[in-house]
């Protein structure tokens, strides 16, 4: 950024639903950094139910330069059973390349700090790839702490299905 971008207004407000275009632009963005622009299958339709329809999973904040959306994150409610408190979970952060080094990074995570203090959270959890080290480097900026000691598995596809299948169901459809 030059130095007049310094002096641009930087506001982070809450996503609504006419902002599902540039939160799916922003999620294929993000694929791209991260060489994963492949993966990405999901459609504003998809976007819209999850984060406004009748059961929200997920809530977006975006980042804002003189009222333009320059950056997003995506998060979600956690529970940890040990505390028995819920946390946040950022699922995704980007700014984009241009808007990078005015702050919005940093401000999105203090964004989630606060919501996270705000509705009684123990704390804020991610991932990030291993080869993004300007990731990493601003993490441990803001004092995160890694969790090596954890591993992060997935199961999805045929999998997920062969394993739902093998449940066994009772008459009339209750689990």
């Amino acid at each position: 950024m030059s130095p007049a971008d310094t002096d641009r207004a930087l506001t982070i407000r809450r996503a609504a639903a006419a902002d599902v275009p540039i939160v799916l632009a922003f999620i294929r963005e993000l694929a791209v950094y991260e060489h994963l622009e492949h993966e990405v299958v999901a459609t504003e339709a998809d976007v819209h139910a999850a984060l406004f329809g009748p059961r929200p999973y997920a809530e977006v904040a975006l980042a804002c330069l003189d009222a333009g959306p320059v950056g997003f994150a995506l998060y979600f409610h956690n529970f940890s059973t040990f505390i028995g408190k819920p946390g946040i979970y950022l699922e995704d952060l980007f700014v984009r390349p241009e808007a990078r080094g005015c702050g919005a990074g940093k401000r999105l995570f203090a964004y989630l700090a606060h919501t996270a203090l705000e509705r009684g959270c123990a704390r804020l959890d991610w991932a990030v790839l291993d080869w993004n080290a300007p990731s990493i480097a601003f993490y441990r900026s803001v004092e995160a702490v890694e969790q090596s000691e954890w591993t992060t598995y997935r199961l999805d596809g045929p999998a997920l299905v062969q394993l739902a299948e093998s449940y066994p169901r009772r008459p009339g459809g209750s689990t």
